[in-house]
């Protein structure tokens, strides 16, 4: 016999309280009277006919028919319990408790229909609210681990598109035995510490990101040398607020490879990250590109893509991005509502 996990066993628990609950509830507005507040057998019995038939179609029509859109094989099941029900009153229960009374005339069917229709449709009515709840429950749930796991996906793609470009930089480098090679292996393993163990979390602090984004350029500085001009100007970073990890870089590797890539000389970078004191970063990377060169896919790579569905999943109502392409540079405006540190 399979074991019923925990979440689910207190999942059918609840449901059994709350079953218990609406039909102690329900029982007292239909066997109480003011006049006569004595509960009588009959009033019992008569309420337990109307429970197995609400039980009946909470457990067995809704979830073999209605459920799987066979709604006309529902209606007749429905239809056909309810009437088996009436019967099972009219001549049965009702020749048992009273055969000189009410057993003796058959009042008609919207009558008996008018005693028992209101009991059944509470019964199931409150029965399929806390499905639609529970399914609603599970529905969100599943969204959560859906995006919980596109976001590690995305989160992966970064790591070897990262590793693959800068492992070409320090081959590049080994090759002329530069004198460079030992400082861009430091500032790769430093990188590559904060990517591996830092930034597992969902959200990092601010600072942790600021601080791999230095040793980052300082590393993407290198390629440039005496080719152009790398700026970065950081203001107003607390550690008081947190930011997802790896979002930033990938406009800045991207600003690096557009310029590299068209041009030889007169290069430029600048980026620029603020935070305002509504707790919003401001982002800005501008670098210059030539604009006769063949980089147009360098706009459309996996860099830009991710980060943008990775925006819209982490920060949905919280973002704005714009990215600018004019004749000769190229800008993007980012502007973050921060999480605060908990």
């Amino acid at each position: 016999m399979r074991k019923m996990p925990k979440q689910e066993s207190a999942s059918v628990t609840k449901e059994i309280i709350f079953q218990i609950i609406l039909h102690l509830v329900v029982f007292s507005f239909y066997a109480i009277d003011r006049k006569n507040p004595q509960i009588e057998e009959s009033e019992v019995v008569f309420f337990i006919n109307l429970a197995v038939v609400a039980f009946v179609i909470n457990y067995v029509f809704l979830p073999r028919f209605f459920y799987k859109k066979k709604y006309l094989t529902f209606a007749l099941a429905a239809v056909g319990i309810i009437a088996f029900t009436l019967v099972m009153e009219e001549l049965v229960l009702e020749q048992i408790y009273f055969p000189e009374t009410r057993g003796t005339s058959f009042p008609g069917i919207f009558y008996t229909l008018l005693s028992i229709l209101p009991v059944v449709t509470i019964l199931v009515g409150f029965h399929f609210g806390w499905d639609a709840f529970r399914k609603e429950r599970e529905l969100e749930k599943l969204q959560g681990a859906v995006k919980e796991s596109e976001l590690q996906f995305l989160k992966s793609q970064i790591n070897p598109h990262f590793l693959f470009n800068n492992l070409n930089n320090l081959y590049a480098h080994a090759i002329e035995n530069s004198p460079k090679t030992p400082d861009i292996i430091l500032e790769l393993s430093a990188v590559l510490r904060y990517m591996l163990y830092d930034c597992k979390a969902e959200y990092v602090p601010l600072g942790k990101e600021v601080e791999h984004i230095e040793n980052f350029m300082k590393i993407s500085e290198l390629q440039i040398e005496d080719r152009g001009s790398v700026g970065l100007t950081v203001e107003n970073v607390s550690e008081s607020y947190q930011i997802a990890p790896l979002l930033l870089i990938v406009f800045i590797e991207n600003a690096f490879k557009h310029s590299t890539a068209s041009q030889t000389d007169n290069i430029s970078i600048a980026v620029d990250i603020w935070v305002e004191k509504d707790g919003v970063l401001k982002f800005s990377c501008v670098n210059s590109y030539h604009p006769h060169s063949n980089i147009d896919s360098l706009s459309s790579g996996i860099g830009l893509e991710n980060v943008r569905k990775r925006l819209d999943l982490l920060y949905p109502q919280a973002h704005e991005l714009v990215i600018h392409q004019g004749e000769n540079r190229f800008e993007v405006i980012l502007s973050l509502a921060l999480k605060k540190a908990s």
